[in-house]
């Protein structure tokens, strides 16, 4: 059985953190890694302005 690798990462707005995934991503083949954007997961809160 292949050991899974879990990897975090956190910062700030600007801190880099797509570009420190873009560089995991161009090191892994892409049948080897899936990416979970938090953004992704923001909920539509335009009734509140």
């Amino acid at each position: 059985m292949k050991k899974s690798i879990f990897i975090g990462i956190t910062g700030g707005s600007g801190s880099g953190k797509t570009t420190v995934v873009n560089k995991i991503k161009s090191e892994i083949p892409s049948k080897s890694m899936t990416v979970i954007e938090q953004d992704s997961y923001y909920k539509d809160q335009s009734h509140l302005s």
